[in-house]
This record gives C-alpha cells, sequence and structure tokens, in this order.
C-alpha cells in the first residue's frame, strides 16, 4: 500500500502562523471560531488525458514485448550479424564515478558517485538495483512503434576504448541494426552518450530511460524528492514533474528543451541535446518497495528522445552550484530556490563563504549569521517591544471596552463599534497593534530562506555541527535534543513577552504554541532547527535586557467610565 505523502514544510509553517494569528489578534477580542478551510481546487484531468502527445504505444515496461520475428526474405542482402557470444560486464572508472555496464541490452547496471557516501555511510549508488528486474536497467531503449527484436535482451559486442574512458556497444541480426557509445572524462562529471537505431536502414526513434527511482534512496521520505525535470529554452522555464502525474500511465512532454532527465533532492542524472532543437521526454512511474519498512511507493522513471539518431551530453553529478556553473550555465537552473529565491540564493552564497572564510563548520555558520540577521532587525524589534509595553499599558481601558460589548453577540452589527473605539484608542496612545507581530512576519522569509537552502545546497549534505551528524536531516539520535531545547527556549520567551490583550484563559492557551512549534520542528532538519533555537535564544536576551530598561508604562486612566451596550 502506497504510503500518504507527507505535509510540505511550507504548507506546515504557514498553518502553524495562521493558527498563532488567530489566537493573537482574533481570539482576545471576539474569540469567534475560525473559518473552515475551502476544499483545494480539483486536480486537473488525468495527465495522460491532457498530454495527448503521449506515445500510445509505449509500454508499461522499458522493455518492450517483442514481435515476431521478421521474415528472412525480408532482411538486407548481404548484411552482417554483429552481437557477442555470452553476457560480459565492463567497468569504466573515473576520479568521481564507476559506472558498470552489461552487454546485455548494453545497460548501466550500476552508477557509484566516489566522494559521496548515502546514510548508511556506503559508498553512493544512485541506480535502484532492487528495481532493476521489474524495470529494467538504465539507459534500456523504449519505441513508440513496435520492432522486431527484443533489442533490450540483445547481446551487443562491446568495445572499450584504449584509454579506458569509454565503451562502445553495436548489436545487429541483419535487418535492425543498434549502437550506443559512452565517453567520459577524468575528472569530471560530464559525459557523452549517442544511440541509433536502425530497422532496414531507416531510422528508427526510440528513448533512454532510466526507471526506478535516482538518486540516494536511504534519506528520509527519498521517493518524495524524485522527480522528472525539463528546461525549456524557449520559455526560460524550468518544469518540475512528480511520480503521481504519472500513476495512470506515463505522461509525455515535449519541446525546446535545454536538458532533460532525473533529480532528486542534492543529485541529477539530465541529458543536454546536441544538434536538436526538440526533444520529447516520458515521466513514469512505477510501484517499487522503498526502505525502511519495504512499502510500495510510486518511484520516479523518465525517458528522453531526440529522435532515430540521439547525441546528449550526459550530467549525473551533485547539484552544486558553481560545479553546475562551470560544466554548463544551463544546468544552474536544476537548483531550484523557490518563491523566496531572492533571499534563498543569497543566504546561501553568504552561508558558503561564512564556513569557507570564517567558521569552517557549517552549523557555527548558521548561529552567526542567525546572530547578525537579528543585530539587523534590533531597531525594528525594540520598537516592536515598546509597542508591546505601551499595549499592556493599555489593558485596563481596553478590557472595559471588551465588557461594554460582551454582551452583544459575535455577528451583531454593533460589534463594528467596539472596533472603532479600540482604534481610536490606539491612536490617541500611539500604538500600533500590529507591530508586535512585526518582527515575526519579517523572520518568516528568512525561515523559508534557510529551508530553502538546506533543501537544495549539497554543501549541507552531510555537515556536520557539534553531536548532529548531518545538518540537512533530523538528528539521528533517539531523543533529539534541538527541537527539545527550541520547545523550552520558546516557553521561556513567551513567558518573558508582554501579553497585550490577553486574559489568563488565553494566555494558557498560548502556552501549547512552544509545543506546537516543537512538534512541527522536530521532524524538520537540525539546520532550520538550530536557526529558530539560536533566534529565540538571542530574543531572550534582548527581551531581557527590553524588560530592565523599559518597564512597563502606568495604565491608562479613563477620563469617563465606560457605558456598556445592551441588547435591543
Amino acid at each position: 500500500m502506497n504510503q500518504k505523502k507527507e505535509m510540505s514544510m511550507e504548507a506546515r509553517l504557514l498553518l502553524a502562523f495562521a493558527l498563532m494569528g488567530v489566537v493573537l489578534f482574533v481570539s482576545q477580542y471576539f474569540m469567534p471560531a475560525p473559518p473552515k478551510p475551502q476544499p483545494a481546487a480539483g486536480k486537473a484531468a488525468a495527465a495522460a488525458q491532457a498530454t495527448p502527445a503521449a506515445p500510445a504505444a509505449t509500454p508499461a515496461k522499458p522493455v518492450p514485448e517483442p514481435a515476431k520475428p521478421a521474415n528472412p526474405a525480408a532482411v538486407q542482402a548481404g548484411a552482417n550479424p554483429v552481437k557477442a557470444e555470452a553476457e560480459s560486464v565492463h567497468v569504466i572508472e573515473t576520479n568521481l564515478a564507476r559506472i558498470t555496464f552489461s552487454n546485455r541490452g548494453a545497460v548501466v547496471k550500476s552508477w557509484i558517485l566516489k566522494n559521496f557516501q548515502d546514510s548508511t555511510g556506503k559508498p553512493l549508488e544512485i541506480v535502484n538495483q532492487a528495481a532493476i528486474p521489474k524495470t529494467g536497467a538504465p539507459f534500456s531503449l523504449v519505441f513508440r512503434t513496435q520492432i522486431p527484436v527484443d533489442v533490450n535482451q540483445a547481446l551487443f559486442a562491446a568495445k572499450v576504448l584504449a584509454d579506458g574512458l569509454g565503451i562502445e556497444f553495436e548489436y545487429s541480426d541483419g535487418r535492425v541494426r543498434a549502437r550506443k557509445s559512452f565517453r567520459f572524462q577524468k575528472a569530471s562529471y560530464l559525459s557523452q552518450v549517442s544511440s541509433e537505431f536502425f530497422d532496414q536502414s531507416a531510422a528508427v526513434p526510440h528513448f533512454l530511460v532510466w526507471r526506478g527511482g535516482f538518486g540516494d534512496p536511504t534519506v528520509y521520505n527519498a521517493t518524495a524528492t524524485q522527480h522528472t525535470v525539463h528546461f525549456d529554452a524557449s520559455a526560460q522555464k524550468l518544469t518540475i514533474h512528480e511520480a503521481k502525474e504519472a500513476q495512470d500511465g506515463p505522461v509525455s512532454h515535449g519541446g525546446n528543451f535545454a536538458f532533460a532527465g532525473l533529480e532528486d533532492q542534492y543529485f541529477a542524472a539530465v541529458l543536454l541535446p546536441k544538434g536538436t532543437s526538440q526533444v520529447d521526454m516520458t515521466t513514469y512511474s512505477d510501484a517499487l518497495p522503498a526502505p525502511p519498512d519495504n512499502a510500495e511507493q510510486p518511484h520516479i522513471g523518465a525517458a528522453v528522445s531526440g529522435g532515430g539518431q540521439n547525441s546528449f551530453e550526459l550530467f549525473v553529478g551533485p547539484k552544486d552550484y558553481d560545479l553546475l556553473q562551470t560544466v554548463s550555465p544551463k544546468l544552474a537552473q536544476l537548483i531550484d530556490w523557490g518563491w523566496f529565491g531572492i533571499l534563498a540564493k543569497p543566504l546561501f552564497l553568504v552561508l558558503n563563504w561564512t564556513n569557507n572564510q570564517v567558521t569552517h563548520n557549517y552549523g557555527w555558520a548558521i548561529i552567526l549569521i542567525t546572530v547578525v540577521l537579528n543585530i539587523l532587525l534590533l531597531p525594528l524589534k525594540f520598537s516592536s517591544m515598546k509597542s508591546a509595553k505601551k499595549m499592556q499599558s493599555l489593558q485596563p481601558e481596553l478590557k472595559k471596552i471588551q465588557e461594554k460589548y460582551s454582551s452583544l453577540p459575535l455577528r451583531d452589527p454593533r460589534r463594528t463599534e467596539q472596533n472603532e473605539e479600540m482604534m481610536a484608542l490606539y491612536k490617541k496612545h500611539g500604538v500600533n497593534p500590529m507591530g508586535g507581530c512585526l518582527p515575526l512576519l519579517i523572520q518568516m522569509p528568512f525561515l523559508f530562506a534557510f529551508y530553502k537552502v538546506l533543501t537544495v545546497a549539497i554543501e549541507m549534505r552531510g555537515a556536520s555541527w557539534l553531536w548532529v551528524n548531518d545538518l540537512s536531516q533530523p538528528e539521528t539520535i533517539a531523543i533529539r535534543l534541538l527541537p527539545i531545547l527550541l520547545i523550552v527556549t520558546q516557553f521561556i520567551l513567551q513567558k518573558m513577552t508582554p501579553t497585550a490583550g490577553m486574559d489568563p484563559a488565553q494566555a494558557r492557551v498560548m502556552l501549547i504554541m512552544p509545543l506546537f512549534l516543537g512538534f512541527m520542528f522536530y521532524y524538520q532538519s537540525a539546520g532550520l532547527v538550530l536557526y529558530w533555537l539560536t533566534g529565540n535564544l538571542i530574543g531572550i536576551v534582548q527581551q531581557w535586557l527590553m524588560n530592565r530598561t523599559n518597564p512597563v508604562p502606568a495604565p491608562a486612566v479613563s477620563s469617563a467610565p465606560a457605558k456598556k451596550a445592551t441588547r435591543k
């Protein structure tokens, strides 16, 4: 049974702060029931129907059922068969990768990135070995039309190049001819791949396919981070597709793509076309067992084609910003900075510089940058704290206004007079009722920016700090200490902060907010928790200084007793 996909971090944070806003600003005056959320808009028609360009004859597996052998009389005269007598395995090794090929189908059986490890400490294998028996191996061929031979089971003749950095495959049965070649560089993640398929001298369009998932399968919720991607050069837009889009069958996309292929959270395998403007890509979804409990989950797959004779550059490696820029500026688009990219990208550059030049540790870099951000926001925070103090001094007057209208129903039109009296009181004493939440509203974009940096920047993958093994993942110890410390500091900060306009019952309700935040952050990356925890510690110091230097002003005295509104 497929596991339900967890709510995204952005959705959790927006929901959390929405709930906090309701409790803080609405319940203290009226305490109405929050409106029920509107149901999400319905999905569009099934992806397969919405994409009529999908190849109707594309099989459910990359190894199509072979047709009946052709009549021997139809085989071209004089064509010599080319094939191997037995299956063989060939290994190409560079400074960065170790790739294992099989001549049965001329496919990749293993692709290990030598400079990276999975979450268990083993060399990072980005080919899902458990998927190969069901979906076929990477770089199998898929055709839109029936072909007279199962080329993915054919024994290709293999030739390793003299420098050991390339391999060529060829197969012919006298009628069909297939060729594949792979050419690598010693110290680069960029390689060259080409393929061609002829049936009686006519080139047959075909796809190079990689199915069954991609990347590091050992990370938490791995399948949710795996997508197919393509960059439309005409629209200058990166498009990401999830496995669920193809749950009812393969879905095709075509256009002037600068690259197309697969990605997970930190790695990518994409093809960059050479000499062709039209590229077709098909997205697959395969239900396969996934760790840790081996429950079936949808695994992404991609097939890319440029026609009957394909020539691509192939990038298989980490989504490192500097590396992608060096290999090809187009590939830098693989790092999706999201809605808050205007903050996330500069924040990453500053974080990376701070690590390289100052702290030499990303955990301390996060702490240092959080301190700097809070210093920059200090004038606004002190202004907010002063506003909260003034609000606290107005509580007797606010309470009288609330009592004056307490007998009226919540939907009574005269309730608007209560708001008008409150606003007049705020204006008289120069108080901004929303001033207390401004620092929080400003802090939220930085929270999302830190989240995005920890999600997409491979530099954060495996970055350690004190007892934390990987700042981009939740703590691996039995009881996660950072979220617990966050709850404690949130309680302390909340108790120190003036609760303007809040009666004791509402204050008790607010005590659940630190627990709510702690639960939300308990499943997030340790780096994100460290950022919020550091902000709490700084906030405690700032609030202590504010309480010492600016005591609560004397309560405002009403010039005349408020007249209680009565029901008519």
